[in-house]
């Protein structure tokens, strides 16, 4: 892989993450969404709205430390390589999912393991 192409890599990377972190913050979403008022119904979609907030926030951090190790291995110039099998990761995967550690094979046999 040349440089234009980590260099591509490293900004959709820090594109991502910024976006990521621009959101609300975390306290602001589940106050809003957790507020106790009105009817049992409103209580109950506050309730739902802020358990939402919360998954959605872990589902965010976990890709946040995915982005970070890609920007690791771009650094450690392991950026593009399979962690499991040592081969290239396909342009076409790393596009879609630049932060992947796993070639489309590998990932393949990871996710149907559990």
């Amino acid at each position: 892989m040349d440089n234009s192409d980590l260099l591509r890599y490293k900004n959709l990377l820090l594109s991502k993450r910024q976006e990521l972190s621009d959101g609300k913050s975390l306290v602001d979403s589940i106050s809003t969404a957790g507020e106790l008022r009105g009817d049992p119904v409103d209580m109950a979609t506050g309730k739902t709205d802020a358990a939402t907030q919360i998954r959605l926030h872990q589902t965010n951090g976990k890709l946040l430390r995915a982005i970070d190790d890609a920007l690791a291995r771009i650094l450690r110039e392991e950026f593009g390589i399979c962690a499991e099998c040592g081969e290239p990761i396909s342009k076409a995967r790393l596009e879609a999912v630049p932060w992947t550690r796993w070639c489309r094979d590998c990932n393949e046999r990871h996710c149907s393991r559990g």
